[in-house]
């Protein structure tokens, strides 16, 4: 890890004097440690809270997540028992005003989630589908109640989401081509009920989930709408996935629902349409392109470590010109991905965002992730494919970021429709 110490704090929003009357154990006394991957400093945008919060996190990352990242990698196991220490840092439901540690803006949750994925992307996937995914569906669709029921809880680590969207032959199209049913009755004794038939695929913690967010088409009205499903659940059956070669530490799953039954009081009352699970995707959309981010930023620390101890020649490689040429782009890559993911998080906060706003980030920071991660690999040589060196996790990792929530084809294709009122792809 390579970052420098800095005294200077610039504020920003939320401004300081409430961001510190509702930080609880996070105070803005800690200098900020500003990545040298951070060349701009753009870090110091954040109020001092926030700076002395990412400092809190990235300690206990470096400390508990980072020396069994590997291992966790190669055995395709997720990081449970360290739920307790997320919970505790903040890490879940930062942007959720009634569970949140202390009041932050969209800057931070993306800075910290670029934190995560440059230590472990798995790790950063695992938080961002309960916290982000789940989460915020509940916040963003559930009734009060309902959200008074799951969020405080999920927020303190003791339930765990899921959010069961994608199906085996349905990802870009789930819009139009979701097949999951959801048929409402009313039993003999009139209770209000819900019977879900279908499948999903790709689902992260869906097999130790306590709740799955199940998005499901109305046979009434055609319309999406969301389910709680609690677990356990009579015909919910939910498979690992193995053999995966990207995010092994995610503990993806194929979802069969036969006939499960689901009262009403459980269905998100606040979602009426495919358009309301949108705005979900886009919350956490733009924390993906921080992602990206952050495994750019793993891969080339690693790479740039590896140059300065690897000789050749006699001396090491990172005098060689080429090297440094490549370590120069790669920097230059990270640089531009913080700019854009800076300005449309700003504009999240400034309700400003839209979805072709978070597809752009989510679109760019990930083509420059696979560009960054590739020529950190290629540094490494014959070395870049073993785990032991450092790139080879980040590179495999990329190739999911890359493709999940949206992929890039898609993604610039809503920029697309943006630009020109054509939709290319419907």
């Amino acid at each position: 890890m390579t970052l420098t110490l800095d005294p200077q704090s610039t504020a920003g929003s939320p401004s300081d004097d409430a961001a510190g009357a509702t930080a609880g154990a996070v105070t803005a006394g800690t200098p900020a440690a500003v990545l040298d991957a951070d060349f701009y400093g753009f870090m110091r945008r954040l109020t001092p809270v926030e700076q002395a919060s990412v400092a809190e996190i990235r300690d206990y990352l470096e400390r508990e997540v980072r020396p069994g990242a590997d291992d966790r990698w190669e055995a395709t196991t997720s990081p449970r028992h360290l739920i307790p220490g997320f919970a505790e840092l903040g890490l879940f439901g930062s942007g959720i005003p009634e569970v949140a540690h202390f009041e932050n803006s969209a800057v931070y949750r993306g800075w910290v989630a670029l934190e995560i994925a440059r230590v472990d992307p798995s790790t950063a996937t695992f938080i961002g589908v309960h916290s982000g995914l789940a989460m915020n569906a509940i916040a963003v669709g559930g009734s009060p109640e309902q959200q008074h029921e799951w969020l405080a809880p999920m927020a303190r680590g003791e339930l765990i989401g899921a959010f069961g969207l994608t199906e085996p032959l349905h990802g870009s199209d789930t819009a139009k081509g979701l097949e999951t049913t959801a048929t409402r009755r009313t039993t003999a004794d009139g209770t209000d009920e819900w019977v879900l038939n279908g499948a999903k695929r790709w689902i992260g913690n869906a097999t130790f989930a306590d709740v799955v967010v199940i998005w499901a088409r109305d046979t009434a009205d055609d319309q999406v709408k969301g389910f709680l499903v609690r677990q356990p659940a009579t015909g919910f059956t939910a498979t690992k996935i193995e053999r995966k070669q990207s995010l092994r530490a995610v503990e993806n799953a194929d979802i069969v629902l036969e006939d499960v039954i689901v009262p009403e009081s459980d269905r998100l009352q606040q979602i009426h349409g495919f358009r309301d699970v949108a705005i979900v995707l886009r919350l956490t959309r733009a924390d993906v392109a921080w992602q990206a981010i952050g495994v750019a930023v793993g891969a080339y620390e690693a790479a740039l470590a590896y140059t300065k101890t690897r000789v050749q020649f006699g001396k090491p490689i990172a005098s060689f010109q080429l090297v440094q040429q490549k370590l120069a782009d790669s920097l230059a890559d990270i640089t531009a991905s913080i700019a854009l993911c800076v300005r449309v998080s700003e504009m999240l906060d400034e309700d400003a965002q839209k979805d072709h706003h978070s597809a752009m980030a989510k679109a760019f920071a990930t083509k420059k992730m696979r560009e960054v991660v590739a020529r950190s690999r290629e540094l490494m040589g014959g070395n870049g494919i073993q785990l032991d060196h450092g790139a080879a996790r980040f590179f495999a990792d990329a190739e999911a970021v890359y493709t999940f929530e949206g992929t890039y084809d898609m993604n610039t294709l809503i920029v697309g429709r943006a630009i020109t009122g054509i939709a290319a792809f419907v």
